[in-house]
């Protein structure tokens, strides 16, 4: 991963609990970024930053005209602990209904200086895809002793140093889940998987309301998905784009629709034999099982890995 230094800044933005605008103390370091061409940075240079390896529930997802959300209990509280942990207080946002409810108008300080561990960048949200840490680069024992890294320099980043990342805390804490793609490498994703079900088993954050895997959700109406269900943010958007394309909340074209996208993933379980080599799937049918108008997660989310897009 490529180490960039700067400042985090949520002024006039709206961070949820897995993005945050990041601005490089030099932006020339975005081209040390696999992937740069997909990384949305403005004219100053900043970008923003999408949470390496976890999903928190959405606060503002937006597939086609109005912002549309999961329950929000649980992700106000990731986005709260997420800016907290970072460093902002006295965070405010913008009241009452509409797009924009989700505008920080106050925060104080105005940016907090941290670093991002950048991995690549995702192709449909432009955003940089990062473990996202606070404070100064710290020195990382090596071969040849300890070493101060620098941005623009290449890491094989060592689990003691994802342990300090908000990503990891978030999880610690049960506040997300762990969603991986192939790029993230085995070490940390054993590491984020342990911790994220050791929350579980602790029923820690919003584990003891999830239903992703435990009963599976009966979706009645889009209201289902808004307000009551908490569940996998990625089972939540395709749900929410399917009864949008369909124009009812019928899953009979659910497997179809879910077939139609050809996503590939890995399951790393003892269920398909060596967890080292995983059974491989194309299409996310194969992911969730639909029976009427309920939809339920085949696996353990940690043990799923999706192919990069």
């Amino acid at each position: 991963m490529v180490i960039i230094e700067g400042t985090y800044r949520v002024l006039g933005t709206q961070p949820d609990g897995d993005t945050i605008r990041f601005q490089p103390d030099d932006p020339g370091f975005w081209m040390d970024v696999p992937g740069f061409k997909q990384v949305g940075h403005g004219g100053s240079g900043h970008a923003t930053v999408r949470f390496d390896g976890i999903d928190t529930l959405e606060t503002h997802y937006q597939p086609a005209g109005d912002q549309v959300h999961q329950p929000l209990v649980f992700g106000h509280k990731a986005a709260d602990e997420m800016l907290a942990w970072l460093g902002f207080a006295g965070v405010r946002r913008r009241g009452g209904e509409g797009d924009d409810r989700e505008t920080v108008t106050y925060a104080t300080p105005l940016s907090v200086p941290g670093f991002i561990l950048a991995s690549g960048a995702d192709r449909p949200g432009g955003r940089c895809i990062a473990l996202v840490c606070k404070g100064p680069m710290p020195v990382i024992p090596g071969g040849d002793g300890k070493k101060r890294y620098r941005s623009g320099d290449r890491i094989d980043v060592p689990v003691d140093l994802l342990r300090t990342s908000v990503n990891h805390h978030l999880l610690k804490l049960g506040l997300a889940y762990p969603t991986f793609y192939s790029a993230l490498p085995r070490s940390l994703r054993q590491e984020m998987a342990d911790v994220a079900q050791k929350a579980r088993a602790d029923a820690l954050g919003l584990w003891p309301s999830d239903v992703t895997r435990n009963g599976g959700v009966t979706v009645a109406d889009l209201n289902t998905l808004t307000d009551h269900a908490v569940i996998l943010p990625k089972l939540f958007r395709r749900l929410y784009d399917y009864i949008l394309f369909n124009g009812s909340a019928s899953l009979a074209c659910l497997p179809a629709y879910l077939a139609g996208g050809q996503e590939r993933f890995t399951v790393f379980s003892a269920v398909h034999g060596s967890p080292d080599r995983g059974k491989s799937f194309t299409g996310l049918h194969e992911l969730f099982a639909v029976s009427g108008q309920n939809v339920k997660l085949k696996y353990d989310i940690e043990d799923v890995v999706f192919d990069e897009k």
